[in-house]
């Protein structure tokens, strides 16, 4: 039997626009900061690849810079020390919220950051952002400021899967990864509302309008602007209501075969390919370990915790203890998930559950 990726939201397989995008950039010699032709040919590719991901995004392509990925985009994470770093409300929304200089991006800029994901990678929650008001973003359990004036989304999750439009989200920044989509690994974006001002994270050459030094990665850069229309071509074909009747059919099954899972975030707006799985006494880890083995591959968190066996922070947020959110998985399907495939996983699943059961007995 043939193994089933059941684990999109860690990586969506590589697009075939994208690798052939990706294969035609290797023949390009020049470097986009030259003059001459060969470097025009470069520019011309980069500034072609901007347009896609301004296109996908609602953005300008002037507000766009390409980076390796969202997290050196965000830099927010590795730089906020007090502790306080994710806040989960109890509708599931997630939020990282920092103060002060949040963020090597944020040069020389005081206040308030307010950072949330658009759609969680876990539960696949998607979280509207909070209506502007004269004081700025308002930010729950806050403690010391009730308002931040600055507003950065992770639309990672959201692109491709989700109409959005960063014009008319007000946000002033946002981020993404281009392996997300079915772009290649190792590039992003930063999308920067006009008149935000940034600094770099390293002074070099001044590459991506001075906000991003470093010779562009244009085979990556290529991959990623065609990945990224192709996933929008996909969006607006419906292809993500057909998957979510995947979802649906694998939930279905899995709520048949165990009355003790729960669906986490079933009764919220989320993603159309994501299913958490809580099943309280048999731990995510050792679900992702026997189901790997018999072929599926899915995963117990996000991928940036594969590996460290913790208990989900978001679940714990969301009033779940540390022994059940221990126990959660998560599937998430993509447009070539079949419907052979997930019921195949529902019947493995269940085998495996009622062995564990029996074992636990």
């Amino acid at each position: 039997m043939k193994r089933v990726y059941l684990d999109h939201n860690a990586t969506a397989p590589l697009r075939t626009e994208a690798r052939e995008a990706m294969i035609a950039a290797m023949d390009i010699v020049g470097n986009p900061s030259s003059v001459h032709g060969e470097g025009r040919a470069a520019t011309a590719l980069v500034e072609n690849a901007r347009a896609q991901v301004a296109v996908a995004v609602g953005c300008n392509p002037a507000e766009v810079v390409f980076t390796s990925g969202a997290t050196e985009a965000a830099s927010v994470l590795a730089t906020h020390k007090d502790g306080r770093d994710v806040l989960v409300d109890e509708t599931a929304h997630d939020a990282l919220w920092a103060h002060d200089h949040a963020g090597a991006w944020m040069d020389q800029r005081t206040g308030h950051l307010l950072a949330m994901g658009l759609a969680n990678s876990e539960t696949g929650v998607i979280t509207q952002p909070p209506e502007k008001t004269a004081e700025g973003w308002p930010v729950r359990d806050a403690g010391s400021f009730a308002h931040a004036d600055v507003l950065l989304l992770d639309i990672t999750q959201a692109v491709g899967r989700i109409p959005f439009s960063f014009a008319w989200s007000g946000a002033d920044l946002a981020v993404l990864s281009g392996h997300k989509f079915g772009g290649p690994k190792g590039v992003g974006a930063l999308i920067v509302r006009d008149n935000f001002d940034i600094g770099p994270l390293s002074v070099g050459g001044g590459q991506e309008m001075g906000r991003r030094s470093g010779t562009e990665n244009i085979i990556g850069i290529a991959g990623f602007g065609a990945g990224i229309a192709a996933a929008m071509r996909d969006l607006e074909a419906g292809v993500w209501d057909q998957v979510e009747k995947l979802r649906n059919i694998l939930e279905t099954g899995v709520e048949a075969a165990s009355k003790e899972t729960i669906l986490v975030g079933k009764e919220m707006q989320r993603l159309a390919n994501t299913s958490c799985l809580l099943t309280p006494g048999w731990k995510g880890e050792s679900q992702v370990m026997v189901m790997d083995l018999a072929g599926f591959a899915i995963s117990a968190g996000s991928a940036c915790s594969s590996g460290k066996v913790k208990a989900s922070r978001v679940l714990q947020a969301m009033g779940y203890n540390e022994a059940d959110a221990a126990s959660a998985i998560r599937v998430s399907l993509g447009p070539q998930t079949t419907e052979t495939d997930v019921t195949r996983f529902v019947d493995v699943w269940t085998d495996k559950l009622n062995k564990h059961r029996f074992r636990a007995a």
